[in-house]
């Protein structure tokens, strides 16, 4: 088997009780031809001490390239700038609160390097707790198998879910499978496939910042033709600070009503207004068209809730529409170099 170069790119903000334990994760690879960029994007914590003791303590060991930042780019963002010190034929897009099992990077080139047609992997997922870990030693035996993700499912209504969230493994995600679209935590590029996605000059959208930009990425990847694979065999874990669990009803959701408070109110902001601006750059209309019913009950329903309980959600809408006209230039270019048509994909609609 080859073994092309990869690069490591972890975009960081304040991660201070998780750094030691991601860098360890990385160094502890049985893969060794990488590279690793720290991207920090003016952390105030204690991130770029516990770094730099890192890199010294370890620098026998790999190389690492810690670019330190006074402003915060976001995660996207500061992945997109990372991207201009790599040299990998493979990007993995990490945050700090996501760790590999030993074998990850390996297993993760043997699918790459199946089919160059391959633009993205998404690796099984599970989640962990940070306060459980030991310190200094991650014990992934000691952790309960609870999937996180196994990449984006995408409804009808344009509900966007993890896969597998918050579910028990008992082999019911064991086969490769295309997803809709991998899930932003430690996603797996093909670094053509990351250039072949740029519009406006941008691989990222920078009117969007932070949240549900990963989703827009995605989803442009795929109207371009690149697929995007789920491997079983390639493993992580990853200490999602938000909900622990998919809401399979709008009861359900209004349970989760306390959990959700735990969400920082920009991140909701955010999440919301993004999803929507994905939506307006990457949707053909006449799948829109096809799932108006579904679509509009679904938000009537989150401006409801919105209303209730998350009014500051509310403060986003006449961002939307300031950016409505943007996103349509954008979307032009897009429709212009897609190769996956409408038929195509509305067989993602679940």
């Amino acid at each position: 088997m080859s073994s092309p170069l990869v690069t490591i790119n972890l975009v960081v903000l304040n991660g201070e009780k998780y750094i030691q334990y991601c860098l360890d994760a990385v160094k502890n690879q049985t893969y060794s031809n990488l590279e690793i960029n720290i991207f920090d994007n003016g952390s105030t914590d204690k991130t770029k001490e516990i770094i730099r003791e890192w890199q010294m303590a370890n620098g026998k060991w790999q190389m690492t390239n810690f670019i330190e930042n006074k402003i915060n780019y976001g995660m996207w963002g500061g992945q997109e700038k990372a991207l201009d010190y790599s040299y990998g034929k493979y990007i993995i897009a990490l945050s700090v609160d996501v760790l590999f099992a030993p074998d990850t990077v390996e297993k993760s080139v043997v699918v790459m390097e199946k089919d160059e047609r391959i633009g993205a992997l998404q690796a099984k997922i599970y989640q962990y707790d940070i306060n459980k870990l030991q310190t200094q030693t991650f014990r992934p035996e000691l952790q309960e198998k609870i999937i996180d993700t196994v990449g984006f499912g995408i409804f009808r209504s344009r509900k966007i879910i993890n896969l597998g969230h918050g579910e028990l493994d008992n082999g019911q995600y064991d086969k490769e499978m295309e997803v809709f679209g991998v899930e932003g935590a430690a996603p797996i590029f093909r670094r053509e496939a990351l250039e072949d996605s740029v519009i406006t000059g941008e691989i990222v959208d920078h009117d969007m910042f932070w949240y549900g930009d990963d989703i827009d990425l995605v989803w442009r990847m795929r109207l371009f033709g690149w697929k995007q694979i789920y491997s079983p065999p390639v493993i992580m874990y990853h200490d999602r600070s938000t909900t622990k669990g998919v809401s399979k009803s709008w009861l359900d959701y209004f349970k989760r009503t306390g959990e959700r408070k735990k969400i920082p109110a920009l991140k909701k902001r955010l999440d919301w207004r993004n999803k929507r601006l994905a939506r307006l750059k990457n949707d053909y209309w006449i799948n829109v068209l096809q799932n108006l019913p579904r679509i509009l009950r679904r938000e009537i329903q989150e401006l409801g809730y919105a209303v209730l309980f998350e009014p500051s959600v509310l403060l986003e809408i006449p961002k939307l529409i300031s950016l409505t006209p943007k996103m349509f230039k954008k979307r032009k270019e897009i429709m212009l170099k897609a190769e996956v048509g409408p038929e195509q994909m509305a067989k993602w609609f679940i």
